[in-house]
């Protein structure tokens, strides 16, 4: 079926960008011209000998990179500083639990887009615990909603395993500038470092220079990208799925165009994107991953429901924390999630532009990374 791919020309408006090797600064070898060799006139004594150059001094050691639980909660700071900052205060040492202390605490958890569900929850949660445990101390109630928060959210804890196809097919969808393509570079990398084989694949044939930017995170991931210069998405990544099987790859990552939950056409379009993809390898996409950009805050619970209703999303990705106050809206997100009857994980969270700035999502590093001191 897919006979053409093996050794004939790719089709005149297909362009595979081949990886490009990056060269090892380790093993980068810088080779000068040696300087044309002058003659001494022969009445002339032979020159001495010049001194020995000195040696350059060592260079200094790089330093270190800072650990994930480091950058997550360096990426967390605008978080931290909007809901557990004022937590903290709250829950400042000689305070005793009233009502008015409740009232404080439904205030910062909504204004840290929390969501009025979740947060009525946790209220509830916390009250019933105050009594069941007589607790009178402020600081008592701090522990109690760390843990309940973490209860909250590890429901929307569970990793990605890609290994149980081959290929992996995992289509990335979301509204525009969602960061989208830019996952993208960053999921290559991650899998990269599994010891997988990666091929991306050029869906968003609709924004200019989306195509561009998925090429030079192909270069610097040295990854090949499959794109056509016309042609529509589902063609694309049809494209991308079969010399993803001519070449043995493990992981096809399929970008798509953004687009609003209420542009009818273009949601009826991913659809189609989804039925190509199944007709090419049956069962396939095996992921369709929603990128959400935390600065939507609430928002990303409509657009879960929307983008889950058109493509069943089965998974999500919670782009950009390090930008925005509303990383509380991971609980609003949560609670909507838990209540539906089929719970969407988030596989992996952003908290930096860096290639390694993406990382599987784990609820307890979370809430400690926005309590942290």
């Amino acid at each position: 079926m897919f006979s053409f791919f093996k050794k004939s020309k790719p089709p005149a408006d297909t362009v595979e960008t081949p990886p490009v090797a990056t060269p090892d600064p380790a093993e980068t070898v810088v080779s000068e011209p040696a300087p044309p060799e002058i003659p001494a006139p022969a009445a002339l004594e032979p020159a001495a000998p010049e001194p020995a150059a000195p040696e350059p001094a060592a260079p200094a050691e790089p330093a270190a990179r800072p650990s994930w639980a480091q950058r997550l909660k360096q990426g967390l700071a605008k978080t931290r500083d909007r809901l557990g900052g004022q937590l903290s205060s709250l829950f400042g040492v000689g305070r005793k639990i009233d009502a008015e202390l409740f009232e404080e605490l439904e205030t910062i958890l909504l204004t840290a887009d929390v969501g009025v569900d979740a947060t009525q929850m946790l209220l509830d949660t916390l009250q019933k615990q105050v009594r069941r445990e007589n607790l009178t101390e402020a600081s008592e109630l701090q522990a109690a909603l760390k843990t309940a928060l973490v209860d909250l959210l590890a429901p929307l804890q569970a990793p990605l395993d890609v290994t149980p196809h081959k290929p992996f097919i995992l289509m990335l969808a979301g509204v525009n500038g969602a960061g989208k393509t830019t996952t993208i570079g960053k999921l290559a990398k991650l899998y990269q470092s599994q010891g997988l084989s990666v091929l991306l694949a050029a869906g968003d044939t609709f924004r200019a220079a989306a195509r561009e930017q998925l090429q030079v995170w192909g270069e610097r991931n040295g990854v090949t990208v499959i794109s056509q210069d016309k042609g529509d998405s589902a063609a694309v990544i049809f494209d991308a799925i079969a010399a993803a099987r001519a070449r043995n790859i493990d992981v096809v990552l399929a970008d798509t165009a953004g687009r609003l939950p209420t542009q009818l056409h273009l949601m009826e379009e991913i659809r189609k994107v989804k039925r190509v993809i199944e007709k090419a390898i049956p069962g396939a996409p095996h992921e369709v991953l929603l990128v959400l950009d935390a600065n939507t805050g609430q928002n990303a619970v409509t657009q879960v429901k929307a983008f889950d209703d058109a493509l069943g999303v089965t998974g999500l990705a919670l782009t950009k924390l390090d930008g925005t106050a509303k990383g509380g809206a991971i609980a609003a997100i949560a609670h909507a999630c838990s209540a539906r009857a089929r719970p969407i994980p988030v596989r992996y969270i952003g908290v930096g532009e860096s290639l390694d700035d993406l990382r599987p999502f784990d609820a307890r590093e979370f809430v400690e990374a926005v309590f942290a001191a």
